[in-house]
């Protein structure tokens, strides 16, 4: 998700300006509608939804105008693709609990990305992370869940605060397992909450001690996203394009 689509009208297509367009993406089992922009009357821009798995999907472009009917445009078909934030977000989910693949993860911390970087990892992520199909046993803490608090052991939840990413840490606390995962000591003595603290990221800190503790703002400048129930509402300032998510 996030790329900018632009959409090239026909001569006949380009009307007067109190016609609205917009696309709608329709897979297998989520459908987005997407507002657009106009750059010129021959021109359009809007950008393209985060989806939930790699597959090609129908695209439409409807225009609609006050007192008159919705009209199909154009239809086409538009390909969501793997890219390294999928990988990514695919490989922590199935790592969860998983001390090995926990502990090989530590690498990235003895690297330290420069912050741009992390900015990047955090928001694409959790954004990918999202759109998972994650089975309905996931826990964040994996799937032997006869550990007990007092074991000490990696989670993903540490992995999520090392790197300061807050966003993921966020998507991660709203998880099962994910309040659970706070108390949990790894074989250093820290737990995520003391990990915060100790590298000084004073709002990830705030985030898992306040119990008021709202979603953080988006990590881009560019775009805010309000999630309720099976709905999901983007709003991209840069562009002023709006994006709504709901499952088929």
């Amino acid at each position: 998700g996030d790329s900018l689509i632009t959409v090239q009208l026909t001569e006949e297509d380009k009307v007067e300006d109190d016609v609205v367009f917009y696309l709608v993406f329709t897979g297998s089992t989520v459908q987005h509608c997407t507002s657009t922009r106009k750059i010129n009357p021959g021109s359009l821009e809007t950008i393209s939804p985060g989806h939930d798995c790699c597959e090609t999907v129908k695209v439409a472009l409807c225009a609609s105008r006050e007192g008159h009917p919705v009209l199909v445009v154009a239809e086409e078909s538009f390909q969501f693709v793997q890219d390294e934030a999928y990988d990514a977000a695919q490989f922590l989910a199935t790592c969860a609990g998983n001390q090995q693949a926990l502990n090989f993860t530590r690498f990235l911390d003895r690297s330290r990305p420069p912050a741009a970087d992390v900015d990047f990892l955090d928001e694409k992520v959790a954004l990918a992370f999202r759109h998972l199909k994650l089975p309905a046993e996931w826990n964040v803490l994996g799937a032997d869940q006869s550990l007990t608090e007092n074991i000490p052991r990696e989670t993903l939840m540490h992995f999520a605060v090392r790197l300061g990413l807050l966003r993921l840490t966020w998507f991660l606390l709203q998880q099962p397992g994910g309040r659970g995962a706070l108390s949990i000591h790894n074989n250093e003595g820290a737990t995520p909450v003391s990990l915060a603290l100790e590298r000084g990221y004073q709002k990830l800190h705030q985030l898992l001690t306040e119990e008021e503790a709202r979603e953080p703002d988006s990590w881009s400048t560019l775009s805010h996203t309000v999630h309720s129930g099976d709905y999901c509402v983007k709003h991209h300032r840069g562009l002023d394009v709006y994006l709504l998510t709901a499952e088929a």
